[in-house]
């Protein structure tokens, strides 16, 4: 990973006798077995990728480096100079650059002059050690955001710009900028894409796992890394469920008074006419596009939505009304049960004039809940007094050109489930 610079003092604690049985040209393998425990103690959740990799002795480098096939190729002599933890702590930042995927993003970046790629593997080095405790610092790639005048949490890719000085004394090798050398290509060995693919996937877990025993001993940039490696695992309809129930218990919870009963205090004071308190049952519209570009699959889907709306919400037959729109409201329709609406349509997309109409229902909803695979334009400004919900039914291509808007609360429903 580094080149050490002659003229520094080894590592008082690395003085130590080479075993005499390895040649120059052979790494201390028990040494770099050592140095990997240390790493594996310190970070346990990289603990798979630090055994992952395998070792390349290459003389006369003056380095301790690694590869796109999270391969460290390391010079014997360096080794030797290195302490336990001074090497653990090198091994550390190394599969940092490859489990993060540096050299791909490099490559992605457009990273290809020398001097180019020796300035992002600073900005990576700095991504590195921005989730490292001082300790763990690698002396020998000590850049930190603060160092290159940005801010911290950020990735590699917001630091990467020609303000700071390229100039490196350390390699850290084609797993951190992307860029083979004739090292990488001669060992023939190292992790395949698939493979690489797998452990990042158990590298993620292993995170998780360790943030929920031990809240807090995860940095943050590992977690948020993890979070993007692991497959979303969102229960979508727990969530619509609890986004319905929260707008309609927030409509129902409001108390307000009423003349059109009585007071039960009426007996107490003949002479005044005392209001009761009323509380209101929540109207709720349910927008359904029916459109073209809605399939038979979806257009079945959503009609499972309104049902589990209308049966666990436990509102009412006359509390929800259901609209079916394309470009137009083509019926609005109270129901119980969604094998009893006729969601008519088939052109074009327009769920504005859905919400639209919805508002001018009387009585007039408190909440609104529009499924649609997102191919529609929205209203500008949101309605005044009503919760929007929209259920995203996501299909195998991408949204259309609008987004849905920022002041409704979106619940996305993953096609495979």
């Amino acid at each position: 990973m580094s080149a050490l610079p002659a003229d520094r003092e080894p590592d008082p604690e690395a003085r130590v006798q080479r075993p005499r049985e390895l040649s120059p040209y052979q790494v201390d393998r028990d040494k770099m077995a050592a140095a990997r425990l240390w790493a594996s103690v310190q970070m346990p959740y990289l603990a798979s990728a630090v055994f992952a990799a395998g070792v390349i002795a290459e003389t006369d480098t003056d380095t301790i480096s690694i590869d796109l096939g999270w391969q460290l190729h390391a010079d014997p002599t360096v080794v030797d100079r290195l302490s336990v933890p001074a090497l653990g702590r090198l091994i550390l930042h190394l599969i940092g650059h490859v489990v993060r995927g540096h050299g791909d993003r490099a490559l992605a970046a457009g990273v290809r002059k020398d001097i180019d790629r020796a300035r992002w593997t600073r900005c990576a080095d700095a991504e590195i050690n921005d989730d490292l405790p001082q300790p763990l610092i690698s002396e020998w790639a000590p850049d930190t955001p603060e160092k290159l005048g940005f801010e911290s949490g950020r990735l590699a890719e917001e630091y990467y710009a020609p303000t700071f000085e390229s100039f490196r004394e350390w390699e850290c090798g084609s797993g951190a900028d992307g860029a083979p050398r004739p090292g990488d290509e001669q060992t023939g060995r190292g992790i395949g894409p698939q493979e690489r693919r797998l452990l990042g996937l158990q590298i993620a877990l292993e995170i998780k796992s360790q943030h929920a025993r031990e809240p807090g001993s995860v940095p943050g940039g590992w977690e948020r890394w993890a979070e993007s490696i692991l497959p979303s695992r969102t229960d979508w309809r727990r969530l619509l469920a609890s986004e319905i129930r929260r707008a309609v218990f927030r409509v129902s919870g409001q108390v307000d008074y009423s003349y059109r009963r009585p007071s039960r205090r009426a007996e107490a004071s003949p002479d005044l006419l005392l209001p009761s308190m009323h509380r209101p049952v929540p109207e709720i519209a349910i927008v359904c596009d029916t459109s073209n570009s809605m399939s038979d699959e979806l257009l079945g889907r959503a009609l499972s939505e309104i049902e589990a709306v209308l049966t666990r919400v436990g509102l009412r037959n006359r509390n929800v009304q259901v609209l079916a729109v394309d470009t137009a409201v083509q019926a609005v329709q109270r129901a119980s049960r969604a094998g009893q609406l006729r969601l008519a349509g088939g052109g074009g997309t327009d769920m504005a004039a859905g919400i639209a109409a919805a508002t001018g229902l009387s009585p007039r909803p408190s909440v609104v809940i529009v499924l649609t695979d997102g191919f529609t334009p929205w209203p500008q400004e949101p309605p005044r007094g009503i919760r929007v919900i929209v259920g995203l039914l996501k299909q195998s291509v991408a949204h259309g050109l609008w987004e849905p808007p920022e002041w409704a609360r979106v619940v996305e429903i993953d096609e495979a489930d």
